[in-house]
This record gives C-alpha cells, sequence and structure tokens, in this order.
C-alpha cells in the first residue's frame, strides 16, 4: 500500500492472515478498511476498539454503502448495540463476523458491483 496508508480504489482480497492483508498486488500489514473511496490501513486490534470514531470513515462514505461488512477477528463478538443503530440510521447494513467469512463476503458482493464497505480486523492465522 502507498506510503499514506491508503489504495484509492476498491479491490478483492486475494488473501488474509499473518497479521494482514493482499490486494492489488500489494501486501499490507494491520487492519484494512475497504471503502468506495479506495483501501486504507484502519488502526483498530480488537473488536472493543470498535467505536463511531474508528468508524469515521465509514459514517464519512455512508450515502455510497449498503452493506458494511465487519470482520471481528478470528471470533465472533457483540458489538456495541449503539454503534449498530448508528449505521442503521445511515441506512447501512451491518454483518459483523470473524474476519475470514468477512473477506469471502466483501469479494463476492465487490464481484456482483454491490455497494459494499468492510472493517476488517488483521488476524494471524487464516481459516
Amino acid at each position: 500500500m502507498p506510503a499514506e496508508g491508503h489504495y484509492p480504489y476498491q479491490a478483492p482480497i486475494d488473501a488474509y492472515g499473518n497479521g494482514g492483508f493482499r490486494f492489488a498486488g500489494m501486501s499490507h500489514r494491520g487492519s484494512l478498511l475497504c471503502l468506495p473511496t479506495g483501501m486504507r490501513a484502519w488502526n483498530v486490534q480488537q473488536p472493543a476498539e470498535l467505536t463511531r470514531e474508528s468508524l469515521a470513515p465509514v459514517f464519512a462514505a455512508a450515502a455510497d454503502i449498503d452493506v458494511l461488512l465487519i470482520g471481528l477477528g478470528s471470533d465472533i463478538s457483540r458489538i456495541d448495540p449503539s454503534l449498530r443503530e448508528a449505521l442503521r440510521t445511515e441506512k447501512i447494513i451491518v454483518e459483523a463476523i470473524a474476519t475470514g467469512g468477512a473477506v469471502r463476503t466483501y469479494n463476492i458482493l465487490l464481484g456482483e458491483q454491490r455497494a459494499v464497505a468492510a472493517a476488517l480486523i488483521a488476524v494471524e492465522r487464516a481459516r
């Protein structure tokens, strides 16, 4: 990924694990936001860090997003109901699942040219 931590296009994810992701012929270490405005580094390492502030870029792009996939890492945990409601108010459908499932679903919806975004917490081991 370019030095500023932003790739200006949305791209399918080729691989995940080892603490990062591979897409568009590049490798990114750490968590990742995949938005209609492009792919960017995301400073979230665990589900407890999911806040309106950490998802501010998602809210900023809400008019262009129908579905937000949240990759919660290796395990599934509950996201704050007020955060889910805030996204619902923006007319964004939220699916919070393990990162592997979120990556696979993101790739399918992106391939179908759906208005999809993903907030993916990096994992060490791909499943």
